[in-house]
């Protein structure tokens, strides 16, 4: 019987040491579980902790802000204007200002199928420039989403499968940093 009790306690020793180092994962604050599902709604995906909430968050503050060519503020912004605020706020990195400069300068060129939520997205919207140089660009979020400054409706969140941006697609970006 002495044999027994000593093995018993030495398990039940083992497992109070073992148990020690282990932390209950508890459920986030219903809070962060609120931005989370409101974040998920504006963006229309499916945002969890593993992403960046942070980008989230600053993109959500800018949708709606109208379009104003050379424009970088809430009172109108363009294209370049709000990759560029995105990233200084979200990555404390500064790009260029001009959408082919930012790819030229700050970017490697990745295809499609590679990219990563934060790479930018660029696309060739006019045909009135050399070809291989983009005229547009936007910040890809995840399952085919990315938000831009539309000129016709301002900061808002578009598919890469729509025609309009599958046509003009150039090519994914992703920073220097």
């Amino acid at each position: 019987m002495k044999k027994v009790e000593k093995i018993i306690f030495l398990c039940v020793a083992v497992l109070s040491i073992a148990s020690c180092g282990v932390q209950k994962q508890g459920t986030p604050p219903s809070r962060y579980n609120k931005d989370i599902t409101r974040l998920s709604n504006q963006f229309g995906v499916r945002l969890t902790q593993a992403d960046n909430l942070t980008l989230y968050q600053a993109c959500s503050e800018w949708l709606g802000v109208k379009y104003r060519y050379g424009g970088n503020t809430k009172k109108g912004v363009d294209c370049s204007g709000f990759v560029s605020v995105i990233y200084r706020q979200v990555y404390s990195v500064s790009l260029e200002r001009n959408t082919a400069n930012m790819l030229i300068k700050n970017c490697f060129r990745i295809a499609r199928n590679y990219l990563r939520e934060g790479d930018l997205v660029f696309f060739r919207t006019s045909g009135s420039v050399k070809a291989g140089t983009p005229t547009h660009v936007g910040i890809y979020l995840k399952n085919g989403k990315f938000i831009h400054a539309s000129t016709s409706k301002g900061v808002m969140v578009s598919s890469l499968s729509e025609p309009y941006y599958a046509r003009s697609w150039l090519t994914g970006g992703r920073t220097k940093k």
